[in-house]
């Protein structure tokens, strides 16, 4: 595992940063809430809906570390471990959906490997971010997901392997994400 260097972050030009994080974290606390409700309902099989749920998810996550990309202005280390995400993310969402035509075990396999790179990822960001308070959570988070990334892909080879502990990853990982937008720092708090 390399050696994450502290940087300060971004300057504070424009647009309060901590506040921007706030936002967008707040938006995907409500996302994987509504997500892993609906995911739970269609478990079971990989129904039409089930299958845009789980391609869906990967999008929304790249689409959400383009807009942390433009919001904060993200330089050095930061800029990219973002760039990565998106890559990762839009990657996971074809592999899924190549995936879907092998069944749940195959799903499970390819998101296993989403959240181990993910939470990898994640945790490195919120190392670098950490000046900016609230990020305890993410890395958190990012340790939590490379963990259950490891036991999606072992359950894939479980005879009754279900999707329901997805909806429950999503939604651990949508309260990080609560917790980290309620302990942000305020613009301009040095403390």
């Amino acid at each position: 595992m390399n050696t994450v260097v502290s940087q300060q972050p971004a300057p504070l030009t424009g647009t309060p940063l901590p506040a921007a994080l706030r936002k967008l974290y707040l938006l995907r606390f409500a996302f994987a809430a509504v997500w892993a409700a609906l995911l739970f309902t269609t478990a079971d099989s990989l129904n039409l809906a089930g299958r845009t749920l789980l391609v869906l998810y990967p999008l929304f996550d790249a689409a959400c570390a383009v807009v942390d990309l433009r919001s904060t202005r993200a330089a050095g280390s930061a800029l990219t471990r973002l760039y990565v995400n998106i890559g990762l993310s839009v990657l996971t969402a074809v592999a899924l959906a190549v995936a879907l035509a092998s069944g749940i075990p195959a799903v499970l396999r390819v998101w296993g490997v989403w959240a181990v790179t993910a939470g990898v990822t994640q945790l490195a960001l919120g190392l670098v971010r950490r000046q900016w308070g609230g990020q305890w959570p993410m890395i958190v988070s990012g340790a939590i997901s490379t963990l259950a990334g490891v036991s999606f892909f072992l359950q894939a080879g479980n005879g009754a392997a279900t999707l329901r502990n997805l909806a429950g990853y999503a939604f651990l990982g949508g309260v990080f994400f609560l917790v980290s937008a309620l302990r942000l720092k305020p613009a301009g708090r040095n403390d």
